[in-house]
């Protein structure tokens, strides 16, 4: 059976991309991925993900990251929510898989509620393909099935690479782009302090973001 597990890096940050991870592989190979130590992404050093990815390519049938900008996340947040945005995602890397079974890492605080949308979302372009597709759609998926846990692992070193792109691009270091981060708060002060805007790069549709507008307008 073909199986898949999809999971997202960046839907938090304030700066950079959001990146959506999908893995397909046939299910026989799912020991596999547990004995080359892929785990959630979040404890595994940043140094040994890039080759978890790599082993993890060699391993799947496909693999495909969907990258959605700082910018367009901000287009479809006028037209829908973070969740919205989280199926259509998802949606998408399906679209690119077509597994029998799909593990996907919750993006709802209910998981039902976010895999049934999952399936009807994906249906509306693949009818055939839906009617034969089950969704296990979890919180922390990512720790509890292998297959999530690849798909968590390639996302995050795909994001990883682009942020650091975008740290080249621009000659700045804005930390780690998560609005708890005071690197990253500094950053957007002071960028919006010489520019009186923000880059593309950056959430402006985020909470962060409004404020440090705000409070340099005020």
């Amino acid at each position: 059976m073909k199986i898949a597990g999809i999971d997202e890096a960046g839907k938090g940050p304030v700066i950079g991309p959001m990146c959506v991870g999908g893995v397909l592989l046939d299910e026989a190979k799912t020991n596999t991925l547990k004995n080359l130590g892929v785990a959630d992404s979040k404890k595994i050093s940043p140094k040994k993900r890039p080759q978890l990815a790599g082993q993890i390519e060699k391993y799947s049938e496909k693999i495909f990251v969907l990258e959605i900008s700082a910018s367009q996340i901000d287009e479809l947040r006028k037209l829908m929510s973070m969740n919205d945005i989280m199926v259509v995602a998802f949606s998408k890397v399906l679209g690119q898989l077509h597994p029998e079974k799909a593990y996907v890492d919750a993006a709802d605080v209910n998981e039902e509620r976010f895999g049934k949308r999952l399936l009807e979302e994906y249906g509306k372009s693949y009818p055939e393909k839906a009617a034969e597709l089950s969704i296990i759609s979890k919180h922390r998926a990512d720790a509890t099935y292998p297959v999530v846990s690849a798909a968590s692992i390639v996302a995050k070193v795909r994001r990883d690479a682009l942020i650091e792109e975008l740290k080249e691009d621009f000659g700045v270091d804005f930390g780690s782009g998560y609005p708890s981060d005071p690197k990253t708060k500094q950053f957007l002060a002071d960028w919006y302090k010489e520019h009186r805007e923000l880059p593309d790069f950056v959430r402006h549709s985020w909470k962060t973001a409004e404020n440090v507008m705000k409070q340099e307008n005020e």
